[in-house]
């Protein structure tokens, strides 16, 4: 299995990202790639911020976080914990994420000791709470009572014909365990001050060429413990999206950076920029 990061990386992106997309369906495609891309290089957290004051958002951003959360839990959990949407009218094209955490073993008696799952509660009893962790049956959580439908993380502590399950957090799982989302209606500027992060990244063509400072980068990544990587919109950079708040990129971000250099195309779509500057950045640190 993949090893989680050392650090937490986190990744931010424009409610606008959506907006110059006409239909749904093409909409939850671009989301899609956006998954598969925090997946592929191991994202822990995605944040999703206002970059157009004078417009309502909403509507996209809320397709925005339910598809995320949507593609990054797991298929056997999906019915159970989203409801009938319009938004996940056409789920069924997200691409599969294949991480850890999204199993393909249905069989209760295939698994491990010391295995990881995320489950769903199903039902509970004075005994504690049967969970759902994508098996023929509901399996035991032994004196802990909890909530239907709340999702958790567990643990195999029993296999055989009788498997049994433990909590376990995140934090104690060596493999990569997928993305959380986080929405703000706060905009960039105002985002880098209410999460603190110890080195923020922001992607930007008239940012400095990252070859230029590999060695500051990496030195600064290695002492990191929280990082942020920022991107713009399809319309406008971060440049753009910061000077509306009458700020600086500079004075909000620890480093501007332009990882593709010698674009031969006006602009760089949102998902371009993240598999190009996330690839880049990935042999800076882990």
């Amino acid at each position: 299995m993949t090893q989680r990061r050392d650090r937490k990386l986190a990744i931010a992106i424009p409610v606008s990202v959506i907006s110059d997309i006409p239909h749904l369906r093409e909409k939850t495609l671009e989301i899609g790639l956006i998954a598969r891309a925090a997946a592929i290089f191991r994202v822990n957290e995605i944040l999703v911020f206002s970059d157009n004051a004078e417009a309502s958002q909403n509507r996209d951003r809320n397709l925005i976080v339910t598809l995320l959360s949507y593609a990054e839990t797991p298929q056997y959990l999906r019915k159970r914990l989203f409801k009938l949407k319009p938004e996940l009218r056409y789920a069924g094209i997200l691409p599969p994420l294949r991480t850890p955490h999204h199993p393909l073993e249905r069989r209760a008696r295939k698994l491990q000791l010391g295995e990881y799952r995320e489950g769903a509660v199903v039902s509970f009893t004075q005994a504690g709470s049967m969970v759902d962790v994508g098996v023929e049956r509901p399996l035991p959580l032994p004196h802990v009572q909890l909530s239907v439908n709340r999702r958790v993380t567990v643990k195999i502590t029993k296999t055989g014909k009788h498997p049994e399950l433990a909590l376990a957090k995140r934090e104690e799982i060596p493999s990569y365990w997928g993305y959380i989302v986080k929405s703000s209606k706060a905009s960039f500027g105002h985002l880098t001050k209410i999460y603190h992060y110890d080195l923020v990244i922001a992607t930007s063509k008239l940012g400095t060429p990252l070859a230029g400072i590999t060695d500051e980068l990496a030195e600064r990544w290695k002492k990191s413990g929280k990082i942020l990587v920022a991107f713009g919109a399809p319309a406008q950079g971060l440049q753009e999206i910061v000077a509306k708040e009458n700020l600086s990129l500079d004075k909000v971000a620890d480093f501007t950076v332009n990882t593709i250099l010698g674009q031969g195309t006006e602009t760089i779509r949102t998902e371009e920029a993240l598999y190009a500057s996330l690839a880049l950045l990935n042999t800076i640190g882990n």
